[in-house]
């Protein structure tokens, strides 16, 4: 991730670096375009309105631009190496026009990394905006999708510590989260494929803006759960795991356990994780049989207790299972109460029982919060790390 973005600014530099030298490039005079790395869309103060904010390179800054000294991804002077342009209106296509009243250059989407919707936008409807970029030839189907709690204008004026842009910071946070599994890495295409689903509904990652002044960071801190284009709610880190672990998308993460004997706890991390989705439909019952296989280390332990021993060993990998366990039951609740099948189950119906799902999507919405949910969790611990008793002073 982190070459792929450091790729697209070099491009980019490349690409005005290489204006005297050249015509036009793909019709359009390099010299004319302003590279959109951001894109921020938040609800205005006129009802029907919205503010879309466009963050765009400036090339000559970003060249000298250096880490964060105070004023952030900035140049030898201080000059942010981004400029972000904002304008009101009804339509997004209507609004990407009217930035040519304030710029000289034409906006130039495909090397855009993100897309934020401001939380009280989305829980309006984000689909008339989500139609409008994929109709645009220029828009990459995997640009970032998230959900920002604050303003999404705000969010991209956090300047960050080590990179740039910020739309690209964010963009790496993002993609960062596979290794906690605390958070879902969601693309315009994937929100899209869930938006035209059967039943599955939509998801996105949820980052908002902490600090104050020149201290302000952005993070990134769940999962945003939609109903059909309407943000209706969230899940915390621990519900987003157990979501993850549903639908297969647990790459890695620490899960702390008990430690043997109740001294003190296990850090367990995880370094292999399989899930297989199983519809049942007899006698009018709905089952959704879930099979999950996880692997993992011992990463780090706060006890004084060996372990290396195979009694201890199956005692963690219990105690894992039951964790998994809890955290998939937890994600399970917050959306059935939501409403809100995130998992897939009435996708997974429509596939194994086609003719069945003919009779239960119409009353899906009623169907979903009595499936039951059969969980079958079979956890295996691979090594216990370079040492098997931990390092703690010897006994006197």
């Amino acid at each position: 991730m982190k070459n792929r973005m450091g790729s697209i600014i070099k491009i980019i530099v490349c690409f005005m670096l290489i204006l005297p030298l050249s015509g036009c490039w793909s019709r359009h005079e390099l010299n004319s375009l302003s590279f959109v790395v951001g894109v921020g869309l938040d609800k205005a103060e006129k009802p029907g309105e919205m503010q879309l904010t466009t963050q765009v390179v400036k090339p000559g800054e970003l060249k000298s631009a250096s880490a964060k000294n105070k004023s952030g991804g900035s140049g030898a002077d201080g000059t942010n190496a981004y400029w972000n342009i904002k304008k009101t209106g009804y339509v997004a296509s209507e609004i990407i026009r009217d930035f040519s009243h304030e710029s000289s250059h034409r906006l130039y989407f495909p090397h855009n990394q993100v897309l934020i919707f401001e939380r009280k936008l989305a829980e309006e409807g984000i689909q008339p905006y989500i139609d409008t970029f994929i109709r645009d030839s220029e828009t990459r189907f995997n640009v970032l999708l998230v959900v920002s709690e604050d303003q999404a204008s705000e969010v991209l004026d956090v300047s960050p510590e080590l990179e740039k842009l910020p739309a690209i910071n964010i963009a790496k946070l993002v993609e960062t989260q596979k290794i906690t599994s605390e958070s879902p890495t969601v693309r315009l295409i994937d929100f899209i494929n869930r938006l035209m689903s059967k039943s599955t509904a939509p998801i996105a990652p949820l980052i908002r803006v902490t600090g104050q002044g020149n201290e302000k960071t952005v993070e990134v801190f769940g999962t945003a759960v939609f109903k059909h284009d309407k943000l209706v709610g969230e899940l915390n880190e621990r519900e987003t795991r157990g979501l993850l672990w549903v639908i297969n998308e647990v790459k890695s993460g620490m899960i702390n356990v008990a430690g043997p004997s109740g001294d003190g706890e296990v850090s367990l991390e995880i370094t292999l994780a399989k899930s297989k989705m199983t519809p049942v439909i007899q006698d009018d019952t709905i089952l959704i049989k879930l099979d999950i296989k996880a692997e993992g280390i011992v990463n780090s332990q706060s006890g004084s207790e060996n372990l290396a021993s195979p009694i201890i060993v199956a005692s963690l990998e219990k105690e894992l299972s039951a964790e998994i366990r809890k955290e998939i039951i937890a994600a399970l609740k917050t959306a059935k109460d939501l409403n809100s099948d995130i998992f897939g189950f009435g996708d997974s119906i429509y596939w194994k029982y086609p003719s069945e799902w003919h009779e239960l999507e119409s009353k899906w919405d009623k169907v979903f919060p009595d499936v039951e949910v059969a969980l079958n969790i079979n956890t295996k611990l691979r090594s216990t790390g370079n040492i098997s008793a931990p390092a703690v002073p010897a006994k006197e």
